[in-house]
């Protein structure tokens, strides 16, 4: 009976083990892609994720996507797939089409849908969107389509995006509907300051989303939290240029779910409009915004740094002109310092009938301009506590 020397039998082992694990990947390259930019890519991926996700390998099955620039439409990354964890790794670019009006109509580019399991990494997705921005620069929001999502995780679970970069967006680069479990580490989002509607991360009817050591530069909301949103986590995040870290708008419809357990800490924003915004509309509504802590934030040149504003109504046009509905309450300002560009570095203008409660300050130390000169609040309607150093004072008790 012949024998191996140990050594060969080793290597035997190796080879298998490496060829189990190359089976479980599927390069956009074999099924027709072209990493040059010039033939569109979008059949080719549609085909390496149809392979991924029916894959019955015992490894992760992994989608590949080498060095290059792909071109592709729309995409539709379906869930039902037979292993409980799928990877995408992404080495190169994802190239939206330069005709805008290709994707302008639908509501995102790049869909992952009702996928339990999946870990995204690495490479940038480009959406192109400078084109859509141009026509509603000129033509205005009525004159052109409205645009497209980047990226929308919907109706998921157990999602992890890590390592990706994101620019130029139709309209908000992530969106997250409707899911549970999601984390994003390590994002780079940018867009044009004067970029309209281009949300770096919108949150909405989803529970236990991580959002941790990424930045933010766009022309709108930083982190948008809408409806529905439950325990989420923001951590390490740097925003600006854009509008800030916005809960809200809330309280467009009568009927809403509201917003509860978020927790936005170790964050820098600098130069955006706003820093810690609660907004909605003045309208009856069965929403709220509950169990909120900000801590350890820093400002640096931010227009609205410490912000609950129940009459939210933009550009002032079909204002309902009713009090807001809303309640807010139970929300914490810790560790909150930095440079406001505005005089009134706190503005709380809440509800008449559902007036803000329980909102504590502790430790709040706000300038207005360079540091040197003293800044100013604004309260109606507002309860709560302030503990500690409190600059500007915030019309709390102590």
């Amino acid at each position: 009976m012949p024998t191996f020397p140990l050594f060969n039998l080793l290597l035997l082992l190796l080879l298998l083990v490496h060829a189990a694990a190359a089976s479980s990947t599927y390069n956009v390259l074999d099924y027709g892609a072209d990493p040059d930019c010039q033939a569109d890519s979008t059949l080719a991926f549609s085909l390496a994720w149809e392979a991924t996700c029916a894959s019955r390998d015992p490894h992760p099955p992994t989608l590949y996507v080498p060095r290059g620039s792909f071109s592709v439409g729309r995409l539709d990354f379906r869930g039902g797939c037979y292993s409980d964890l799928v990877r995408i790794r992404i080495d190169g670019q994802l190239v939206a089409p330069s005709d805008y009006n290709v994707l302008a109509n639908g509501r995102s580019w790049i869909t992952i849908d009702s996928v339990e399991g999946l870990h995204v990494s690495g490479g940038v997705l480009d959406g192109m969107g400078d084109g859509l921005w141009d026509c509603k620069a000129s033509l205005g929001d009525d004159g052109c389509p409205k645009g497209s999502t980047t990226l929308e995780i919907s109706r998921s679970k157990n999602v992890q995006i890590s390592r990706l970069t994101l620019r130029n967006s139709q309209l908000g680069h992530i969106s997250i509907n409707d899911s549970e479990n999601i984390r994003l580490d390590g994002l780079r989002i940018s867009a044009s300051e004067t970029s309209p509607n281009t949300d770096g991360i919108h949150v909405q009817a989803s529970s236990y989303v991580t959002v941790i050591n990424s930045r933010v530069e766009t022309g709108d909301d930083c982190v948008s939290i809408g409806p529905g949103t439950r325990n989420l986590l923001i951590h390490g995040m740097t925003c600006g240029p854009g509008h800030g870290i916005s809960i809200g708008s809330l309280g467009k419809y009568l009927n809403e779910e509201g917003v509860s357990h978020v927790t936005v800490r170790n964050v820098h924003l600098n130069g955006t409009q706003n820093g810690l915004r609660i907004k909605s509309w003045g309208r009856q509504s069965t929403g709220f915004a509950e169990d909120i802590l900000f801590e350890d934030a820093v400002m640096s040149n931010v227009h609205n740094p410490i912000v609950i504003d129940q009459n939210y109504c933009p550009h002032h046009r079909n204002c309902p002109g009713q009090d807001s509905g809303v309640r807010v309450r139970h929300v914490t300002y810790r560790d909150v310092r930095g440079t406001s560009a505005s005089k009134v570095a706190v503005k709380f203008d809440c509800s008449s009938e559902q007036p803000c409660r329980d909102i504590r300050m502790e430790n709040v130390r706000l300038t207005y301009g360079d540091g040197e000169e003293a800044a100013e609040s604004y309260c109606a309607n507002v309860g709560g506590t302030a503990r500690g150093s409190i600059q500007p004072n915030a019309c709390l008790r102590r």
